[in-house]
């Protein structure tokens, strides 16, 4: 009976992705290890969904691969005065549903992300309004000087979506409405399966290499792996340590390593006992083993972390001395803080099966010093709602410091007026910390504001909201008749340029 069983299932695989086979030189496959949460930019701002939406989307202006502002949607740009930048549009874009894209579309998004709100609504929070000069000129006009303006105008929850589209689709956009002016269009999305996409032939800009797109979320690890190994898909994105182990050499698979914008991390809730206490927190973060995670979790796709900002963020504190693993000093902590006998508590993850490990290994360490934790492996999309609700005690997620600027790294999760679902899912408020990130975002010289985010640096991890773990290099894999694919390092990979050959 459970051989028959297990044959249903695999013809009923067979039949879904069938359709994958077609025009197999024409189809690119990619996996990723989670389903997006929603197509709408302006909704959620996390890594899977970008993944997919920044194949559908454009901004006004991107990040180029070394980081630099580069054209999107505006063709130039022109700082006016202290509080006003001006775009020119490109002319002849359109979008998918095949309406022109003007001015005015600017204006809409713009108006939508800070309406809604949009969780990513604090990377405009500076602009106060959006002026429609002409329909191919647009005026962005702030509230004060705001430093890292282009770069956050980069950021995909930023992009540009056809006001007839959304209104249309209602609450199906972002499920079964997507309408962008990107490379690809969207044709489907089935939930726990595949997001489809087509190359939009009414592109502006250089058409896509393949016909069909399909990106597929598969969370187990080694099954991504195998998918690649055995051709179910063309590139797997996050390739797991144990894997690369195992794939590097095999035949007909090309491993490509690079060092990301992204950092990991355990929060607490500052807001709930016992993490309201600073000493709790300092306990916590001298009870975690990091180099254990980093030597036998992540095998070489990482390394331990002092502060809150990866490496390759500009102004990062690399010299902080952080917290080292010294579990007789976090004892002495806990008892100082009235806790000698520890006390019981909860762990959140997502199914991320690497940090359902750090979860583990850290439940171990905290056994270690007498606390009780129990760990609790949450649905994504209810892990972003509840921990935004502060439903949680301890949580582990990544942030993508996508802007590669001090600000994106530090003002969503650590400014007291971004509480929740914006990014600061710790709810840490200091009112100094507040105030040199405000002052960090009002400086134009880079030297000074090096200064303010470097302070800053220092207050949190002396305030410990987190446990600081790790920044993450990244594994993709790719099969070796797969040419064109360059990897972003803010993980947003653009897949019109791929070829299959």
């Amino acid at each position: 009976m459970l051989r028959k069983s297990w044959l249903v299932v695999l013809l009923a695989l067979a039949v879904v992705f069938a359709g994958f086979g077609l025009a197999a030189a024409q189809t690119l496959i990619v996996a990723q290890a989670s389903d997006p949460v929603t197509l709408d930019p302006h909704g959620q701002n996390d890594q899977p969904s970008a993944r997919v939406r920044v194949q559908i989307y454009e901004t006004l202006v991107n990040h180029g691969y070394d980081l630099e502002i580069v054209p999107g949607l505006a063709e130039s740009w022109e700082q006016i005065d202290e509080v006003t930048w001006e775009f020119k549009l490109r002319q002849g874009v359109r979008f998918h549903n095949g309406d022109l894209f003007t001015a005015a579309d600017v204006k809409y998004s713009f108006d939508r992300i800070k309406e809604l709100p949009s969780p990513a609504a604090f990377l405009i929070d500076e602009v106060e309004e959006v002026v429609v000069v002409d329909p191919y000129t647009v005026r962005i006009v702030l509230k004060q000087p705001f430093a890292p303006i282009l770069a956050h105008l980069a950021h995909p929850s930023n992009s540009i979506v056809n006001r007839r589209s959304v209104e249309e689709a209602g609450d199906a956009y972002g499920t079964q409405v997507a309408v962008g002016t990107g490379p690809f269009e969207f044709v489907e999305w089935v939930a726990g399966s595949h997001v489809e996409l087509k190359r939009y032939d009414g592109y502006w800009g250089e058409p896509a290499k393949v016909e069909r797109l399909i990106i597929r979320g598969i969370p187990e690890n080694t099954v991504r792996a195998i998918e690649l190994e055995t051709g179910g898909v063309d590139i797997a994105y996050n390739i797991a340590p144990i894997d690369e182990l195992r794939l590097t050499g095999a035949p007909g698979i090309i491993l490509d390593k690079y060092e990301t914008l992204s950092t990991s991390y355990i929060g607490f809730n500052c807001q709930k006992e016992p993490f309201d206490n600073p000493l709790v927190r300092k306990a916590l973060n001298y009870a975690l083993d990091v180099e254990a995670v980093v030597d036998f979790i992540y095998s070489g796709q990482a390394r331990a972390v002092t502060g809150p900002l990866p490496p390759l963020v500009w102004a990062s504190r690399t010299d902080l001395p952080g917290y080292e693993y010294n579990p007789d000093k976090a004892k002495e902590l806990l008892a100082e803080a009235g806790y000698p006998n520890g006390f019981k508590t909860t762990i959140w993850t997502n199914d991320n099966p690497l940090r359902m490990q750090i979860a583990e290994m850290f439940q171990a360490d905290l056994a270690g010093i007498g606390i009780e934790a129990e760990v609790l492996v949450v649905p994504w999309a209810t892990y972003l709602e509840d921990t935004a609700a502060g439903k949680h005690d301890m949580f582990i997620l990544g942030w993508v410091t996508v802007t590669a600027d001090p600000d994106y790294g530090l003002w969503a999760l650590f400014h007291s007026s971004q509480f929740g679902n914006a990014g600061n899912r710790t709810f840490y408020a200091n009112p100094r910390v507040d105030e040199l990130l405000e002052l960090g975002r009002l400086e134009g010289d880079p030297e000074k504001r090096a200064a303010l985010y470097g302070e800053a640096q220092a207050l949190i991890v002396e305030d410990a909201p987190w446990a600081f773990l790790i920044a993450t290099s990244e594994v993709n894999g790719i099969r070796d008749n797969i040419e064109g694919f360059v990897p972003h390092p803010a993980g947003h990979h653009k897949l019109a340029t791929v070829v299959k050959k």
